[in-house]
């Protein structure tokens, strides 16, 4: 980004600071009923394609597995999963690891939106802090590692958990919905919707800085 300077004037992302802010996904009011959940058959799933070593949740998830009974699938794994297989395989378990690749101000992704919330399945997160995610879903939607001492305090918790605990962080889906965005067509549409609105005159001298703020 350091050679993108002085270049543009308005920046689109998942950054609520943004000036056309575009999340991956939202919560949005129900119409109808609440589907129910899916049934479940395993305790915990992952599914990464890029497993790096040096990454916190690499580290993590390292620390969470002889404790805690996690499947792996995806590009990284040797269970790899076709699009069509991927929210039908996790549904059938009580936990996803929604954990972000990198934790940076407002990243969150459809780890957390489709693979999590989506799926009918309680979303385990790692990344930005607890009152980001607040900001977006409601507090009893979610539980975040950052809560818990360490990897085996959270595995106790987890698995300690009985049906009308676990029932109780998917009373939201009672007057919610997950709505994603993931068409490019749908982002472009809200340059035109904040358009009237959008600063004139302006231009990142040094999105760098921006992006890393």
């Amino acid at each position: 980004l350091g050679r993108l300077r002085g270049i543009f004037n308005w920046v689109l992302s998942y950054r609520r600071d943004s000036d056309i802010f575009v999340p991956y996904g939202c919560l949005e009011p129900r119409e109808g009923t609440a589907p129910p959940l899916p049934a479940k058959s395993g305790v915990a799933v992952w599914v990464v394609s890029n497993f790096q070593r040096r990454q916190r949740r690499a580290q993590l998830y390292q620390q969470l597995a002889p404790h805690l009974p996690v499947d792996v699938f995806g590009r990284a794994s040797r269970q790899p999963l076709c699009a069509d297989c991927l929210l039908p395989t996790v549904a059938q378990y009580l936990f996803y690891l929604s954990f972000e690749n990198s934790q940076h101000r407002d990243y969150i992704t459809e780890k957390f939106w489709q693979n999590a919330l989506a799926a009918g399945t309680l979303p385990v997160v790692l990344g930005p802090p607890r009152a980001t995610y607040e900001a977006f879903a409601p507090p009893d939607a979610f539980v975040h590692v950052d809560d818990f001492g360490s990897a085996r305090e959270l595995a106790a918790f987890l698995t300690s958990m009985n049906e009308s605990h676990y029932r109780r962080y998917f009373a939201w889906r009672e007057r919610l919905q997950v709505r994603l965005i993931g068409d490019w067509r749908e982002r472009f549409c809200a340059i035109c919707t904040r358009y009237p609105h959008l600063p004139r005159g302006q231009v990142y001298q040094d999105l760098e800085g921006w992006f890393q703020a």
